[in-house]
């Protein structure tokens, strides 16, 4: 949805200047795998909490997060139509990069993402923090994990998911389901 709303959009900001809200998804993502959809978080260092700015938030390395849920994509996605296509864009962030703070992991990410997408949507980045921004949709709470199982069928974009035929159509995966699935889909 997040990237429908991008592609949609004649450039979007990104906030910058907000705090990290605890239970979102700035640092985890939902992932398709055999026995249903399976979440995948990013650990943070301790002394995360709603008052740190979320530019400050660092990830944590003290298990091998990584490889776990580089593993895991592989697994739920290594037989899907695009994998070979576009894995070697993703790996690196589970396999060599180390990121010290969310921000940055999850902004590449999504450079990543946009450029499989061909989304030239451009993206700027939040001067200041607005509780009510001037002149500009706000969507930075719609795509929270408590909204994400009020969406209906009719928002979601449809394509061929990897487990479909014994799990159904899963909603609100991430774009690496979409991508690895359905290659550059116009969203």
């Amino acid at each position: 949805m997040w990237f429908k709303a991008v592609a949609n959009a004649s450039k979007v900001y990104l906030e910058q200047n907000e705090h990290y809200v605890k239970g979102s998804y700035r640092n985890r993502c939902i992932i398709a795998a055999v026995n249903g959809p399976h979440r995948l978080s990013v650990p943070l260092r301790k002394g995360k909490n709603q008052q740190q700015g979320i530019r400050d938030v660092r990830i944590a390395y003290d298990e091998p997060w990584q490889i776990r849920h580089w593993r895991a994509i592989c697994t739920a996605y290594g037989n899907s139509p695009f994998f070979e296509h576009y894995s070697e864009l993703y790996a690196p962030f589970f396999t060599k990069k180390k990121y010290e703070f969310l921000w940055d992991w999850n902004y590449d990410l999504l450079m990543v993402s946009m450029k499989i997408l061909k989304l030239n949507t451009p993206i700027l980045l939040t001067e200041q923090y607005e509780v009510l921004p001037e002149g500009k949709t706000d969507l930075r709470n719609n795509f929270e994990q408590k909204n994400s199982s009020q969406r209906t069928e009719k928002e979601s974009v449809r394509y061929p998911q990897v487990f479909e035929d014994r799990l159904g159509f899963i909603q609100n995966l991430s774009i690496l389901d979409l991508i690895f699935c359905a290659g550059r889909l116009n969203i």
